[in-house]
């Protein structure tokens, strides 16, 4: 799986969690990030890099984009060109969004990127659950959580602005639609209210990853545990000693990777 940064670790969690079996390899593109804010072109072109180099490189069987704005770049064009399965986050993301509402009024945040691109908005209406959807950009909080700065009156203080306009609008339901974002989800709680279920894609996600596989018939059934790598195109020295406190200790080694041409 690759992600712009340290996000995609939350969905790398799940999938561990789930199918322990599995051998992993994560490339978080710090080097790169944040991806929200640049042109969906260019995130096109960072996501075929990272998904090419997992499958030349490391022999995926299965890529997994856990990166909205790159799913909302460039998912379909991976799809289309790569040998093995694709499998993102904004589908598992929405389907569990409109389970979790009672009052059919809910809410997405996340990149310019994803938000503008109208990834969700797709994803919730192909679910065909007659639910009002808000949604709200929130540029800063990539950068926070890539410093390892999840809470504090800084962070309050934007999530306050930011958030508003989703406030506002009366959900019970709010889909964390960055990777990223989870690790925010104390102060985001805190904005939105006790009556607003926070969803995150993470879980569904590492589900629809283990149904996938074993549709296929690439699901390891146990044995070994599986072997995990951690990559950054990045500081590693960042990336290990921050990813080790957001994901656990199987992060204890990070390599480097290189983009092609550098």
């Amino acid at each position: 799986m690759f992600d712009s940064g340290f996000g995609g670790l939350t969905v790398a969690r799940a999938v561990i969690d789930l199918l322990p079996a599995e051998d992993l390899v994560y490339i978080g593109d710090t080097g790169r990030y944040p991806y929200g804010s640049k042109p969906l072109d260019e995130v096109r072109g960072y996501a075929h890099e990272l998904a090419w180099s997992l499958v030349k490189d490391h022999d995926a069987k299965a890529v997994i984009v856990a990166c909205n704005t790159a799913t909302a770049a460039g998912l379909e064009q991976l799809r289309a060109e790569l040998p093995v399965p694709v499998l993102d986050v904004v589908e598992p993301g929405a389907r569990s969004l409109v389970r979790a509402t009672r009052t059919g009024r809910v809410g997405v945040i996340g990149t310019v990127g994803t938000i503008a691109s109208g990834a969700y908005l797709d994803a919730v209406g192909r679910t065909g659950a007659p639910v009002q959807l808000a949604s709200a950009a929130c540029p800063g909080f990539v950068e926070f959580v890539e410093r390892g700065q999840t809470s504090g009156d800084e962070v309050m203080v934007l999530a306050e602005r930011l958030l508003a306009p989703v406030v506002a609008t009366d959900v019970d339901a709010l889909l964390l639609g960055c990777t990223h974002y989870p690790f925010l989800a104390r102060t985001i709680s805190e904005v939105m209210g006790p009556s607003v279920t926070l969803v995150s894609s993470a879980d569904e996600t590492a589900f629809a990853a283990r149904d996938l596989l074993g549709e296929l018939g690439l699901l390891e059934s146990g044995g070994r545990p599986g072997r995990h790598r951690f990559m950054s195109s990045g500081d590693i020295d960042w990336f290990r000693t921050l990813g080790s406190q957001l994901l656990g200790p199987e992060l204890d080694h990070t390599e480097r990777w290189e983009p092609p041409g550098d």
